[in-house]
């Protein structure tokens, strides 16, 4: 039995995009259209290289995506959380990741992307796919905000055991004091009874 294949159909993401949810449709075909050109499936077999791969895929499909929706460099530097020399370079070509992506981009507007992906028993749509994305990515900030806080809680574990200790040190030094105190009582005491019987 021979593989099945599934095409997506592209023909409904915008090329101009005019808001946040068209600019994610056009970003995530960019990244599908061109992590599924051979040479980027060959490129991202490397594990080594997958991540780095990946990642810069995804910044200049989103770098694109918005130059097209018209923001400046400056503010997709700002939402992507790159630099703008970064983003620039990606825009430019100056990346091979720029290059491939833009690429991509030109057989989307000619009408040429076509993808044909092996069918793996899962359909997903352009939509879902995007909000499966949005997902992954608020779990990824979930748990980078989740591994700050346990920090910071590390750190505010630190302070009270360092304040506690410097408490037990306080309390045992009241304790001192309280029977340097007591002592002292006895022997002014002891002295009124001296004057008394005089």
């Amino acid at each position: 039995m021979g593989v099945e294949k599934l095409e997506v159909d592209l023909s409904d993401v915008p090329v101009r995009p005019t808001g946040k949810r068209e600019i994610q449709k056009l970003e995530t075909a960019l990244i599908i259209g061109t992590l599924y050109r051979p040479e980027v499936v060959e490129l991202i077999k490397d594990p080594y290289e997958r991540a780095t791969w990946i990642d810069s895929l995804a910044v200049a499909a989103a770098a694109l995506a918005r130059e097209k929706a018209g923001y400046p460099v400056s503010r997709i530097a700002d939402e992507i959380g790159r630099s703008p020399t970064m983003i620039r370079a990606h825009l430019s070509g100056k990346t091979k990741a720029g290059r491939l992506v833009r690429e991509t981009y030109e057989k989307l507007v000619r009408g040429e992307l076509r993808l044909t992906v092996p069918y793996t028993g899962i359909q997903l749509t352009l939509d879902e796919y995007e909000r499966l994305r949005t997902a992954e990515r608020r779990a990824a900030e979930l748990e980078a905000r989740l591994n700050r806080l346990s920090q910071e809680n590390e750190e505010l574990r630190k302070r009270v055991d360092g304040l506690e200790a410097r408490l037990k040190e306080r309390e045992e030094e009241a304790a001192r004091l309280r029977e340097r105190l007591q002592g002292c009582e006895r022997v002014v005491e002891e002295i009124r009874r001296i004057l008394e019987t005089r």
